[in-house]
């Protein structure tokens, strides 16, 4: 049993670790990137600053040569270098201390390399200026800058990794902060339960996208326990649908049983039937609701003339105790399932047909690019609040009433699930009779 519990803490120190690292590996090659194109740049800039120093220590030592001898020109400390070098023959003409055993340091033509190492290690950058028939050679040290390189390189190779581990400690404590809050919906998540999805998470209330995840998912549990809710509603309502025929056909078959002289088989076989056919068509009307519901309700679109479909019930109607006004009825042709609009039509003409006090109007005709279907009766019609909730499935305004004239409760609510899936929308409204209207809407 423990394993489960300690999973989630191993994925969540797992994310913690993997932004951490991240962090750190990404702020440590940026700063190496800096650290070493700062050391590069200095090293220019200074190896740059010396040659300048050489330079002008030719011309310096150029221009004291114009004014005499070789002699005239300055000793000078390790850290510097001189050399006069015949411009014709190659010979030394006088030079440093350090220079006057490193032969000619310029080439045939007066050139010489950027930076020289001597005997002793020491490396000169180097200058040369050409006088007369001399050229005098000059050369810097680079010691100072060896030197002043190698502090900046420690003191860069010493504070990368302090700077590294100051992030990576920073990142690991705002990170472990910022999870927190998720921490917290977890758990408040996992003590939601199948029974009880009344529970919400927390909303931290910053306005950032932890608290549109924690919105979310209190959306996604309301979601889940009003479906839930209509999910325990509809089986207590199909069970209850369903008890009552079988409760009348097990009465009469025991009737029949004990007592046969009360029960003509006539009487035992219209029951039956009835009874029957009302559990048929509960059984099709929740099977057509769960396909809805589980998005399986497919359609087969066709072209189909709405008028037909009507005349039709029209005159299916016509035996009926109630008069069908069909007057009303236009040519109509609409891409649609004919299967589901010839349900869709008769669960609305039986539903007018069991509230009617005398007659029904049948009617179709085109409106802004849909075909519009009404359904008039003039029965006690249904109340402005009630007629979004009669849509509702096992919903009965006069329970008694429908339920006498074989009403499941269903109809509506199918009604509406075949117009939704065509793209389209049923209402009720008033009739002009003071009845109900009832509109289906589908794109032509």
């Amino acid at each position: 049993m423990s394993e489960p519990a300690e999973r989630p803490a191993r994925r969540r120190g797992g994310i913690r670790l993997r932004i951490t690292v991240v962090a750190v590996a990404a702020v440590t090659i940026a700063l190496i990137a800096g650290a070493v194109g700062f050391w590069l740049v200095l090293r220019a800039s200074l190896l740059g600053q010396l040659d300048t120093a050489a330079n002008q220590d030719a011309a310096a030592f150029a221009e004291q040569l114009d004014e005499g001898d070789v002699d005239a020109l300055p000793d000078v400390d390790d850290d510097r270098l001189w050399q006069v070098i015949d411009d014709e023959s190659g010979a030394v003409r006088g030079a440093s201390d350090v220079a006057e055993d490193l032969g000619a340091l310029a080439a045939a033509d007066g050139s010489v390399p950027d930076l020289m190492r001597v005997d002793d290690g020491t490396v000169y950058a180097m200058a040369a200026e050409r006088d007369g028939d001399v050229v005098v050679v000059a050369g810097r040290s680079t010691e100072e800058v060896d030197t002043t390189l190698g502090a900046v390189g420690v003191l860069l190779a010493v504070a990368v990794p302090i700077v590294a581990g100051i992030v990576g400690v920073t990142t690991w404590v705002a990170v472990g902060g910022a999870l927190r809050p998720v921490e917290r919906m977890r758990r408040q998540v996992d003590a939601v339960s199948a029974t009880d999805l009344s529970r919400r998470v927390d909303e931290p209330g910053t306005g950032d996208e932890l608290a549109g995840l924690a919105t979310t998912m209190n959306g996604m549990l309301s979601r889940l326990d009003d479906a839930q809710r209509a999910q325990r509603r509809f089986i207590s309502d199909a069970s209850h649908e369903l008890k009552s025929p079988l409760a009348v056909l097990r009465q009469f078959a025991e009737v029949a049983r004990d007592h046969p002289e009360r029960v003509t088989p006539r009487e035992l076989t219209d029951t039956v039937l009835d009874e029957g056919a009302r559990l048929e068509r509960l059984v099709q009307g929740m099977l057509v609701l769960a396909r809805a519901d589980e998005r399986a309700l497919t359609i087969t679109p066709q072209e189909v003339d709405l008028d037909d479909v009507l005349l039709a019930e029209a005159q299916r109607l016509r035996p009926a105790a109630v008069s069908v006004d069909g007057s009303a009825i236009a040519p109509v042709r609409a891409r649609v399932d004919p299967g589901l609009l010839r349900q869709a039509v008769r669960n609305l003409v039986d539903n007018a047909a069991r509230h009617a006090q005398g007659r029904i109007a049948l009617a179709c005709s085109e409106r802004d690019g849909w075909a519009v279907i009404t359904v008039d009766d003039d029965g006690p019609g249904v109340a402005e609040a009630e007629r979004e909730r009669v849509f509702g499935r096992f919903v009965r305004l006069d329970d008694a009433r429908s339920r006498d004239a074989g009403g499941s409760g269903l109809g509506l609510a199918i009604v509406r699930e075949i117009a939704l899936r065509h793209g389209g929308w049923a209402r009720i409204t008033g009739s002009p009779w003071g009845g109900a209207r009832a509109e289906l809407r589908l794109p032509l």
